[in-house]
């Protein structure tokens, strides 16, 4: 190379070594919250003026903040450095048929402010409705948290629907009618002003489950999401798998005994009462019509089908049925049963499913329920747009 200089970014550079020792540095106040100069150093095995430096660095771009002292011990007080919250907010938001839910948290993770929109708050046939609701929804917790549009870094969306990976477009979303856009992503970028990221829910449902939830340190998982639709996310290697179309885990489709087959390409059998497949079996709309058939007609709900013994004993079946399709193909280590009637079902359910499912399908993975706090979909998507963000704001180099 000319005059014996190194290209700007050549692994092995000061710049370089400086950037990646900042964005450890960075990873650590996330993971551990607010630390020490000299317990920075011993973690990432850097001198005490090289962390001093480090630090500095940091404080003077506005991504740490001293935020205290640790006191109590021989010797002057240490200083404690945290990361800076006003680096960068971002907004989650999560749609499905009756309304839009965002929230708006900082970089550290800490949510600021919330709400959620009913979908009859734009007409049926106004122009971008989902966009027009979705912008409501983040006016609305930016509103609660202080903030203005302009402090977003970005928006991560979750919606039901497959999503092409080739595309990032929406190619259909039948649960939701009147709401599905093949442009959606850019009607809601446009109408929220910030870049945005479509995914699909279940997917995002994983996500959580994965930081926070029944997933943590398992990286071959299937999460199945048995709810108004049924769904499923794919994890092997730490990985989300998508498939060529961004159809991997549209298990609704699955078919199965007992339930009449979907045909031609119906897109009816994504709801659980029409079509055919797995959905028509363990949906929530035909838990409910199963309570009332083996329960009596007052039963109206979800939880009320599964308080009743033979209702439960029959679902379990068939989601066990299910459930032995999809390991048979993909041999998870793991299966997490998320959604309104694994929930409603709870400790009950599983067990009698883990027990059908004893004697169909071998391997045999752990079967464990989501026990997330709040909406999986809403905290997948805020864990998704957090990461992005730590991402381009955490760089240095």
């Amino acid at each position: 190379m000319a005059g014996g200089q190194q290209a700007r970014g050549t692994p092995g550079t000061p710049r370089v070594l400086r950037a990646m020792n900042d964005r450890a540095a960075l990873d650590l106040l996330v993971s551990q919250g607010p630390l020490t100069r000299t317990r920075i150093g011993e973690l990432t095995g850097l001198s005490k003026p090289t962390a001093s430096q480090l630090l500095a660095r940091l404080a003077a771009a506005g991504l740490v903040r001293t935020t205290g002292s640790v006191t109590g011990r021989p010797g002057p007080s240490a200083q404690l450095y945290e990361i800076n919250p006003a680096a960068a907010q971002v907004a989650a938001l999560s749609v499905d048929g009756l309304g839009v839910t965002a929230a708006v948290a900082d970089i550290t993770g800490r949510l600021l402010g919330e709400e959620w929109v009913s979908t009859g708050a734009v007409g049926t046939e106004a122009p971008h409705r989902t966009a027009q609701l979705a912008a409501r929804a983040v006016d609305g917790a930016l509103a609660k948290a202080g903030l203005g549009r302009d402090r977003l870094h970005g928006a991560v969306i979750g919606t039901p629907g497959a999503l092409d990976p080739r595309t990032g477009r929406l190619r259909c979303a039948p649960h939701l009618p009147g709401l599905a856009s093949h442009a959606l992503t850019e009607e809601l970028a446009e109408a929220l002003g910030m870049p945005v990221t479509l995914e699909n829910d279940v997917n995002l449902a994983a996500v959580a489950e994965q930081y926070d939830g029944a997933a943590q340190g398992v990286d071959d998982f299937v999460l199945v999401w048995v709810d108004e639709g049924i769904g499923a996310a794919l994890v092997l290697g730490g990985r989300l798998l998508r498939g060529a179309t961004g159809g991997a885990g549209e298990i609704g489709y699955l078919p199965l005994p007992g339930a009449p087959l979907s045909r031609g390409g119906d897109r009816s059998a994504a709801r659980a009462d029409a079509g055919g497949g797995f959905q028509r079996l363990v949906g929530a709309p035909s838990v409910r019509a199963l309570g009332r058939e083996l329960g009596g007609p007052e039963v109206r709900t979800v939880a009320g089908a599964l308080a009743h013994d033979a209702v439960r004993a029959v679902v379990a079946r068939r989601l066990a049925t299910g459930l032995a399709a999809v390991v048979a193909v993909v041999d998870p280590g793991l299966v997490v049963l998320s959604g309104a009637v694994p929930q409603a079902g709870g400790e009950a359910l599983r067990a009698l499913v883990e027990a059908e499912f004893t004697g169909l399908a071998l391997p045999r993975p752990a079967l464990r329920l989501s026990r997330l706090d709040g909406n999986p979909i809403l905290l997948g998507a805020l864990r998704t747009a957090l990461a992005q963000a730590r991402e381009a704001v955490f760089r240095t180099g």
